[in-house]
């Protein structure tokens, strides 16, 4: 386990990028925390670490999944804040994206059974205007 505490958006950035370096394929990260929790911010540092800098990073709460041709191959971040039942998670392809790519998913609880066992946990909470970042692998 390791735990962050980040105490602006730059900082969430950095300790996101730093942790994106041992990212592989097949790899399937999974971001819980409230609304607001930097979720969408710490996949930002991710995408634009193995991307580039400039790459847009929309929030996909109403596409569900955005993805990315990244250095190490495809990344895939869904957001399944609006998913009304799990099955839905395979009509936009998560058991290909599983495979194929690295997965960071806001949200996992709503996928339910359909999350593999072997996946890495980020937990993100705000405690006095900071935030606290715990990672279980």
């Amino acid at each position: 386990m390791s735990l962050f505490i980040s105490k602006s958006e730059s900082e969430t950035l950095k300790y996101a990028a730093d942790f994106s370096r041992s990212l592989k394929k097949g790899d399937i990260v999974a971001l819980h925390g409230s609304l607001g929790a930097g979720k969408t911010v710490f996949c930002k540092g991710i995408i634009q670490t193995l991307c580039t800098k400039q790459t847009e990073v929309p929030s996909p709460t109403f596409t569900l999944v955005q993805s990315y041709d990244s250095q190490k191959g495809t990344l895939y971040h869904f957001d399944f804040y609006r998913l009304k039942n799990p099955e839905e998670a395979y009509e936009i392809g998560i058991e290909d994206a599983f495979y194929e790519g690295i997965c960071l998913i806001e949200w996992p609880d709503k996928i339910g059974k359909l999350l593999p066992s072997k996946h890495i946990d980020i937990y993100l909470d705000i405690q006095d205007e900071k935030h606290i970042i715990r990672i279980e692998d």
